[in-house]
């Protein structure tokens, strides 16, 4: 199992949207991946490292797939369209990351 996380760096002045982000956007992130995205998580940064400081990311979005093959497959094809869409929640450029998934809990 892999997780694609895709990070927004938390900058002053930036724009996100966290209702669309949960409402719309990983919805139709979920819709057009199909059986290939198995599940996802949305995040919404509190806080950082040391009380009173910023979270580092506003928000973070985990989709969990069967492997790296299975998520270039239903991402790929609909990555103009989801990519499309992140104007609509925010001005920010986020970060992506491919992790594998060695441990998982309940």
């Amino acid at each position: 199992m892999i997780k694609v996380s895709v990070m927004y760096p938390n900058k002053p002045g930036a724009r996100f949207d966290h209702d669309y982000y949960r409402d719309r956007h990983m919805p139709l992130v979920q819709r057009l991946m199909g059986e290939k995205c198995k599940r996802y998580t949305v995040d919404k940064g509190m806080a950082g490292g040391a009380p009173g400081t910023a979270p580092t990311y506003v928000a973070m979005c985990h989709i969990f797939c069967d492997s790296v093959d299975a998520f270039q497959a239903g991402f790929g094809p609909h990555a103009a369209e989801i990519l499309a869409d992140i104007p609509n929640y925010t001005d920010l450029q986020p970060v992506l990351q491919i992790s594998e998934v060695v441990v998982g809990g309940n």
